[in-house]
């Protein structure tokens, strides 16, 4: 398998390290995850901010279900994850 970078997306610090820690125990990981804070694109408020906690999966072990149903509890999302993707605004293709 090839290397796989998962992206759990927070809406704040606390969040975020809650996540870290979380994951750490139940993943068995060796060191916790840094959060990272992430400015919305074209946001300058510090209060548009998202915090990620970003696991690398070399073996590509991690189950994204369960990666994403973490992220849920704390009103977070899994970055990539199927159910995430944006869906195309139909209403912008009538003519």
């Amino acid at each position: 398998m090839s290397d796989v970078r998962h992206i759990l997306v927070l809406p704040d610090r606390d969040a975020a390290e809650e996540v870290a820690e979380e994951v750490t125990e139940r993943l068995g990981l060796p060191e916790e995850p840094r959060p990272i804070r992430e400015a919305l694109a074209g946001e300058d408020d510090a209060e548009d901010a998202q915090w990620l906690v970003v696991l690398d999966d070399p073996t590509g072990a991690y189950d994204p279900a369960d990666l994403d149903a973490l992220a849920a509890e704390y009103d977070g999302w899994l970055e990539g994850w199927p159910e995430h993707e944006q869906q195309p605004d139909t209403d912008d293709a009538r003519g």
